[in-house]
């Protein structure tokens, strides 16, 4: 699965770790994030984000 770069902060979302701040468990894409998903560090939502 592809890793995701936030474009303001610069924290990538590895799906293979999840977010356990938010309950997203390791193994969850990036494309199946809830919408109402932000960057743990800096709060931007999902559009911030490319592909890394």
């Amino acid at each position: 699965m592809d890793k995701y770069v936030c474009k303001v902060c610069g924290y990538v979302y590895d799906p293979a770790v999840g977010d356990d701040t938010q309950g997203i468990a390791a193994g969850t894409s990036f494309d199946a994030l809830p919408d109402s998903w932000v960057c743990p560090l800096c709060g931007v939502g999902k559009e911030d984000f490319e592909k890394e």
